[in-house]
């Protein structure tokens, strides 16, 4: 042990004798160590942390699978069969996204909620940070009013007094009572303000078995089943249902995912090959180091010889350098953990809302582990190469020539390094070549519609919830016409369905003149959207054949649709479809087809269609149904095209709907060409970081 403490004595004093060699060499280790410990805290809180729920493993995510949909949402009225049939589960919870108004708590606010089942927190294993969790006979229709407040807005809206619990809060005109306080932000799920029992909600449509009304579920399996059995006994339960209620549920199925799984999505992928490709500049930087100390090996090889002389076996020189090169590494990956901090800071606020359970991403216990094995790894990887030819020492020549010189054995050597580190930047250049070449080609795509000049928003307001359905068309006239007469605003459209880019709204539908389909699944799914007159104008989406939409389509008039090109293809190949009908049996309606459109890259820019949702088509807003009005009452997504930059609209379109309902809140203001944007982060992401891997390639060079 002596002996070791004396070799890390002499090695600092070496690093100390020569300042410049071993800054060269300890930064040049940092950027290695440090990219990589930085990309390995995001896979290790995204990939490879369990979920922070207990007994993780236990959790799945439960959809509907239909013909044309893997995982789909679920209907309200199966997830209750699902709850009372099923034998694998300990707890099955529901959940849907929604938002509600809060008014009567300083200035009104639109706040994020989650509608959940009684079952959700058990199922979840969570216990409220105040109060207790929804009780089962609160969570049915007509039960009182009851609610949960997320952290945040009980620490916000009501300085995380415990005296919360009993207050009375008054959410979209109808009065609830606080019963407890959630415990943080739940991985998986966007940021929530507030729960609410989704058993209550009383819509017509929520209790229609044929539409899923974007819930989801979450199931806890029981001690000792496994999700293979569990799948074997929702099949069963699925069969049972088609069996009862054929028209709905005939070749429906049940999907049981893996929770994280289905929180982490698609970027497993990305993200391991992101990880493959920083070690490359890991490997970089040991070869450049291993460059350095062999070309100092020269000035010292009179040293060696010397240590040998006296007696010193060449294992006791291989320690020694070793030692020298391990505390390299160390003091490299100590500057590396500043600046994996520091990166992944930068990388997440760069690209804010591409990656899952970012609230995880932290230099935790594994990532300080990861990066002291890499240091110590490194530090034996490139000192092993001075090492070895430290092992064979002529000390006759050395001592002769003085250590002048260097050995054709290290020309060579450092001829292999060199050719290495070549090979590895080549391998990650072309790389980020390929990865900048495809994000421009994306750039290039045409997305269907013009994005430039278009704000997005949102306008809700609470001051009648039991507004009939002319009620909610008159005021929706009004807000449209107050915004339209803002300078600057050309054009204005209320947006009904999913703005393209952020969602998805399907609705089955088959052509006049065929058979209906026997079963709901067996139906062909489309994106709807529900414009009104000026949509298309605004987000110069072309009309192809026919005409467009007129303020004569109104809930006064025929029904009209318009189809988009790929629809057009699809059904109609040879023929015309103007004048054609589709049914859309869900609406009660058979609209005639009055244009053709260009077909909207819905899905992102270059994006494949999903699971089979290629086909689009559009319907006056006036004309839906006075049954599905009350699903617009609480406010609705609008688009605005505006002759100049749409910065500082935000304050105008605000006053101009409070003109027509002073409850009137205005939320999501997001210019289209974000959310452009912001549909190929995931390209974005790994160009970024492949960029960022080229510019220390081009750093690295310089140290060997």
């Amino acid at each position: 042990m002596n002996s070791f403490w004396q070799d890390v004595r002499y090695g600092l004093r070496v690093f100390w004798k020569n300042p410049g060699f071993s800054t060269v060499a300890v930064l040049t280790l940092a950027l290695g160590i440090g990219a990589n410990s930085a990309l390995f805290s995001v896979v290790n809180g995204v990939l490879l942390n369990p979920l922070p729920f207990a007994n993780p493993n236990e959790l799945v995510a439960v959809y509907s699978r239909t013909g044309t949909f893997q995982e789909s949402s679920i209907s309200y009225p199966n997830f209750l069969d699902w709850q009372k049939d099923n034998h694998s589960f300990s707890f099955l919870g529901a959940v849907r996204s929604d938002d509600f108004n809060m008014t009567g708590v300083g200035e009104p606010e639109r706040l994020h909620a989650h509608m959940i089942s009684a079952e959700f927190f058990p199922a979840l294993g969570l216990r409220p940070l105040l109060g207790r969790n929804f009780r089962p006979e609160e969570d049915v229709a007509g039960a009182g009013p009851v609610a949960i407040l997320g952290d945040g807005i009980w620490k916000r809206k009501f300085g995380s007094s415990p005296e919360v619990l009993g207050r009375s809060i008054t959410l979209n005109g109808k009065v609830y009572t606080v019963v407890g306080v959630a415990a943080g932000r739940i991985t998986g799920f966007s940021p929530t303000d507030i729960f609410v029992p989704v058993g209550q909600w009383n819509d017509p449509t929520f209790r229609d078995r044929r539409i899923g009304m974007g819930t989801n579920a979450i199931g806890r399996l029981k001690p000792g089943v496994s999700i293979e059995q569990a799948r074997a006994d929702m099949d069963r339960v699925a069969e049972n249902l088609a069996a009862t209620y054929p028209e709905a549920d005939k070749g429906s199925g049940i999907a049981l995912v893996p929770l994280k799984t289905d929180v982490v999505g698609d970027v497993r992928g990305i993200l391991l090959v992101l990880l493959g490709a920083v070690s490359f500049v890991l490997l970089i930087a040991c070869a450049n180091v291993a460059n350095l100390l062999l070309a100092r090996s020269t000035g010292r090889a009179r040293e060696f010889a010397i240590r040998s002389a006296l007696g010193a076996g060449p294992f006791r020189v291989v320690r020694q350098l070793l030692t020298e090169s391990v505390l390299l590494g160390i003091a490299g990956g100590c500057i590396g953990l500043g600046l994996a901090k520091l990166g992944t800071k930068v990388i997440l606020a760069a690209l804010p809302g591409t990656l899952p359970r970012v609230e995880e991403i932290s230099l935790d216990a594994h990532v300080l582990g990861y990066t002291f094995g890499i240091s110590l790894l490194t530090g034996i990887a490139f000192g092993l190469a001075p090492a070895f030819k430290a092992m064979r020492p002529d000390m006759h020549d050395t001592l002769k020539e003085g250590g002048r010189g260097a050995s054709g054995a290290r020309h060579r050597m450092q001829s292999v390094f060199v050719a290495f580190e070549m090979a590895m930047a080549v391998v990650l250049l072309i790389g980020a070549g390929l990865m900048i070449r495809t994000l421009t080609a994306l750039w290039n795509v045409n997305p269907g519609f013009d994005a430039h000049n278009v704000l997005t928003f949102l306008i809700s307001s609470t001051s009648d919830p039991n507004a009939s359905a002319d009620q909610l068309r008159a005021k929706y006239r009004a807000t449209l016409a107050q915004v339209r007469g803002i300078p600057g605003v050309e054009e204005v459209s209320v947006m009904g369905g999913s703005l393209p880019m952020t969602g998805d709204s399907e609705l089955p539908f088959w052509r006049e003149g065929q058979p209906k389909p026997q079963h709901e699944n067996e139906m062909t799914f489309a994106l709807f959207y529900l414009v009104n007159a000026d949509y298309h104008r605004a987000m110069r989406i072309p009309v192809i054949r026919g005409r467009s939409f007129t303020e004569q389509d109104n809930e006064h008039s025929p029904t009209v649709a318009l189809i988009d090109a790929s629809l057009a293809h699809k059904f109609f190949p040879n023929e015309d479809p103007i004048g054609k009908r589709i049914n859309l049996g869900l609406l009660d309606m058979q609209p005639e087809i009055v244009g053709v459109v260009g077909h909207v890259q819905h899905w992102g820019l270059g994006a494949r269609e999903h699971e089979g949702l290629e086909v689009q088509l559009y319907l006056p807003v006036w004309q839906i149904p006075d049954k599905f009005w009350p699903l617009l009452a609480n406010g609705s997504q609008y688009v605005a095209r505006t002759m100049g930059s749409t910065v500082g609209l935000a304050t105008s379109i605000r006053q101009a709907a409070e003109k027509v309902d002073a409850s009137a809140v205005l939320f999501e203001v997001r210019p289209m060409e974000e959310i452009v944007a912001r549909s190929i982060s995931t390209q974005k992401l790994t160009m970024l970081l492949l960029s960022v891997f080229s510019a220390l390639l081009a750093l690295l060079p310089h140290s060997g």
